[in-house]
């Protein structure tokens, strides 16, 4: 399946499962965000980690989205992106 077609059948749940680990404002970029994601492809993920949150947070997180959509996740904070194409993410990654 591709990962764009995972996402929006369990969009509310990626929303919910964001939360629980200490992780908020869940956004997507990357070939999902441009339409060109194919099965295989892998669904990547930007989240703001909350005080307090740990990489066993962020580890679980991923974990979880992956056995929920059944397709890779590449889990990023903000601070894990590059730094010469951080802004362009930022500026366009999109709301999930």
């Amino acid at each position: 399946m591709k990962p764009s077609a995972a996402l929006d059948l369990k969009r509310d749940i990626v929303r919910e499962a964001v939360g629980r680990f200490r992780a908020a404002n869940p956004r997507v970029f990357g070939s999902v965000l441009h339409g060109t994601d194919l099965d295989g492809s892998d669904l990547d993920l930007l989240v703001d980690a909350l005080p307090g949150a740990t990489l066993f947070d962020l580890g679980g997180l991923q974990i979880e989205l992956e056995e929920m959509l059944g397709v890779a996740v590449d889990l990023l904070t903000p601070g894990d992106l590059p730094i010469r194409f951080r802004a362009q993410v930022l500026a366009e990654a999109a709301p999930v």
